[in-house]
């Protein structure tokens, strides 16, 4: 019972965290790009913001200290060489 209890806080809390800007970017997102940010989500990983380049996009998303990137095509990297300020 206390592990339901858990997640249906936890639930509450990331509805709580939700923002508009939230919203915003995952609406910016590529159709490969969404499937590939949902199946992060799930491993605790948050769209944190995009970056356009040369006629492609790339999200950014954090878990914790962690960094993975999504392509425009959808192609996921867990190890990106980016430097996050």
């Amino acid at each position: 019972m206390q592990t339901l209890a858990i997640v249906q806080n936890d639930t509450f809390l990331d509805r709580r965290n939700y923002t508009p800007e939230q919203s915003q970017l995952w609406e910016r997102l590529s159709l490969s790009q969404k499937f590939s940010t949902s199946s992060l989500n799930q491993f605790g990983y948050n769209l944190a913001f995009i970056r356009n380049a040369d006629k492609s996009s790339i999200a950014i998303l954090l878990c914790g200290a962690s960094v993975a990137t999504v392509s425009s095509e959808g192609d996921i990297d867990t190890d990106p060489n980016i430097t996050i300020r």
